[in-house]
C-alpha cells in the first residue's frame, strides 16, 4: 500500500471540505501530528482510524483507495463540493441524473 498516496487522497478530501488538519484531527480524535503523519504517508494508520476519517469526510474506503491518478482526482473537487451542499434525497437526484446522462451520451456518441 502507497501510504503517501493514501495520505495525499486524504489531505484533497480534507481540503474540498474546507477543514484543517487540526478540525479533522478533533474531529476523529487524533493529534494533529497523527493526522500530519498519515497525510505525508510517515505513519501507517490503523483501520480504525481509516474509518474515522471516511466517516468524518463523508466518503467511501473507494475514494480514498482508488489508484486514479490525483490530477484526474481532482477534477471531481467542484463536483463534491456541490454535493456537499446537498441532502441524502438529492444527492441521489443528482447520481439518477448523472447516470441517465452518461447513458444517453453512450448510445449517441
Amino acid at each position: 500500500m502507497d501510504y503517501y498516496q493514501l495520505g495525499q487522497q486524504i489531505r484533497k478530501y480534507r481540503k474540498v471540505h474546507g477543514m484543517s488538519q487540526e478540525q479533522l484531527a478533533e474531529k476523529i480524535g487524533i493529534s494533529v501530528t497523527h493526522m500530519s503523519h498519515i497525510e505525508t504517508g510517515n505513519t501507517k494508520l490503523s483501520l480504525q482510524v481509516f474509518v474515522d476519517i471516511t466517516r468524518a469526510l463523508d466518503i467511501s474506503a473507494d475514494d480514498l483507495l482508488s489508484e486514479s491518478t490525483p490530477a484526474r482526482r481532482d477534477q471531481y473537487a467542484d463536483i463534491l463540493a456541490v454535493l456537499d451542499t446537498c441532502g441524502v434525497q438529492e444527492v441521489k437526484i443528482l447520481t439518477d441524473m448523472v447516470k441517465s446522462m452518461k447513458i444517453s451520451l453512450d448510445k449517441y456518441t
